[in-house]
């Protein structure tokens, strides 16, 4: 029993630092990845999504979604940083996995990447819903344009939808512009309008609906024109990022080699923009772009180099801080002319914009308010695809001492003068009194 109990020490103390893996801010494309799957084919299938992430460092762990020994966790652990549903059809994960779960897993600041198509159970909604999209009601629905369609789709249905209204971000889609449509054949789905962190990333055409395209339409449809949205994205306010797809498709080989030609458009392309839309995206939901990290609050008076444990009103300061951007091998220096500093009690008693040698330094000077108290160096960024900062100092500020004070305040010099001339025109009342026969 001893040498059993003595084995499972020496076990443990080798497995528990594995499971203790986790999202490292230091080094944020060092993580593991489950990929749920409904069928182990699309490993093949898609296949080109999956080897990219593999060349960029992923370690992808590939279950099937019913699987019983499913779990994200162990020991109070998680064992991946990174979750990836292509499995639309599952009405329930295996394991310990469900809606619940994985909703805790993006709560604890993991990503997630979700992809439905006309088969997506409730279960795949209710996830979805829990991140700010909606589905369309109609199970049968798909996105239906007859304007914006793919060219080899001209006889059928027009559900190959060619999209291009892409977000204009450079840090989600990258900073080479996507040049080719982006083939879609999925479901369609709206944002909550009372979750304001998630975002249309490739919106349908203004004549763009969702329907049965196997059925005449019998009443206007729900969801039409720019309101649907193919993919949308979502960062938490713990910076996890999450990426919803209405179509599983999107991700796959076929559409990776399909050339592409827009209904209306002289313009004929060998490749799709499918696989540098996907790779870019997943290159942001992975914080391999937008991912920023600062340095602590720096601060000082002008001419020092030492931070005070108090101020005093009106003196003059210094304060820095400093910025750096993942780039997907490794930091850069953050350049930017948005970033503020607020000298904050109750209120911003100072907002400051701070500029920038563009090495990764902010930095800016102002003069202490004339109000004393217990005040914050704050800086809080937010940008629209870059993580959230929230950094803070406190410091006390304190009012002059009694022996700080000018001994001759110029402001005062009328009252200096009144007094003197009360006390010399008393003088000679005195002196006219008493000597006046």
């Amino acid at each position: 029993m001893m040498n059993i109990s003595r084995s499972l020490a020496l076990i443990s103390l080798f497995i528990l630092p594995l499971l203790s893996f986790s999202f490292s801010v230091d080094n944020p494309t060092d993580r593991r990845v489950l990929v749920l799957l409904d069928d182990l084919s699309l490993k093949s299938s898609h296949s080109i999504f999956f080897n990219n992430l593999k060349s960029r460092g992923f370690d992808l762990d590939f279950k099937l979604a019913e699987d019983s020994k499913l779990a994200l966790q162990r020991y109070g652990q998680y064992l991946y940083d990174g979750l990836i549903i292509f499995a639309p059809s599952t009405e329930r994960l295996g394991g310990s996995l469900d809606s619940k779960s994985i909703a805790d897993f993006v709560d604890s600041g993991r990503d997630l990447i979700l992809s439905a198509d006309t088969s997506a159970s409730d279960l795949i909604r209710g996830i979805a819903t829990e991140c700010g999209v909606d589905f369309d009601e109609d199970s049968s629905a798909m996105v239906i344009d007859h304007s914006s369609f793919s060219v080899s789709d001209v006889d059928g249905d027009h559900t190959l939808v060619a999209a291009d209204d892409l977000v204009k971000s450079d840090v989600i889609l990258g900073k080479t512009k996507i040049e080719a449509p982006v083939l879609f054949r999925g479901v369609a789905h709206s944002l909550n309008p009372n979750n304001n962190l998630v975002l249309k990333v490739l919106s349908a055409s203004p004549s763009a609906y969702s329907a049965n395209p196997s059925s005449k339409l019998s009443s206007p449809p729900q969801l039409t024109g720019s309101a649907i949205s193919l993919v949308s994205v979502m960062q938490a306010r713990n910076n996890a990022r999450v990426v919803i797809s209405g179509s599983l498709q999107l991700f796959s080989d076929r559409l990776f080699r399909s050339g592409v030609q827009k209904a209306g458009s002289p313009n004929k392309y060998e490749k799709s923009g499918n696989q540098q839309f996907v790779t870019e995206l997943s290159k942001w939901v992975f914080h391999e772009r937008g991912h920023l990290k600062a340095g602590s609050l720096v601060h000082h008076r002008v001419g020092e180099t030492d931070e005070p444990a108090i101020y005093r009103i009106k003196d003059d300061l210094e304060f820095s801080v400093e910025i750096f951007e993942w780039s997907g091998k490794s930091w850069e220096p953050y350049v930017a002319d948005d970033v503020q500093v607020q000298f904050y009690m109750m209120s911003p008693y100072v907002l400051k914009t701070l500029s920038t040698d563009k090495k990764g330094l902010f930095h800016t000077s102002f003069k202490v308010p004339d109000v004393y108290g217990v005040f914050q160096f704050k800086v809080e960024y937010e940008k629209l695809g870059y993580t959230t900062l929230s950094l803070s100092k406190q410091i006390p500020v304190r009012p002059y001492r009694h022996n700080e004070y000018e001994r001759f305040i110029p402001t005062a010099y009328p009252y200096y003068g009144a007094c003197f001339t009360t006390m010399a025109g008393f003088f000679v009342f005195s002196f006219v009194y008493l000597y006046h026969k």
